[in-house]
């Protein structure tokens, strides 16, 4: 074996600090398979799916389906943004006429 690739397998057999969380776990092992796959990729060992799976992300589709999801989601904060903005003038107009309320019992108060 070569030292260069004895070097390769080296630092790709580090050891990861363990996760502190399912999620981090999660976006480790996809590094993993993303890593590994690159390798299989590289190596021209890698299995039809895999490639499969590289060329569709390709596709113009694909970036339209991207696209199309990224504005579905910024729509819903659009949505969610509208909803709070809608509650907090709710608010303001009960404050409002809460106030107008009591400035009249008050004026009444002092008419007599």
């Amino acid at each position: 074996m070569k030292k260069t690739e004895q070097a390769e397998k080296s630092v790709t057999k580090k050891r990861r600090r363990p996760a502190l969380t399912p999620e981090a776990r999660e976006n480790q092992m996809i590094s993993l398979a993303v890593d590994l796959a690159e390798q299989q990729l590289r190596d021209g060992t890698a299995a039809a799916q895999v490639i499969t799976h590289y060329l569709k992300l390709g596709t113009t589709r694909e970036k339209l389906e991207k696209d199309i999801l990224e504005k579905q989601r910024e729509l819903m904060e659009a949505k969610t943004e509208a909803i709070r903005s809608a509650q907090r003038v709710e608010e303001l107009y009960e404050n409002a006429i809460e106030a107008m309320r009591a400035y009249g019992r008050n004026s009444d108060d002092t008419d007599l």
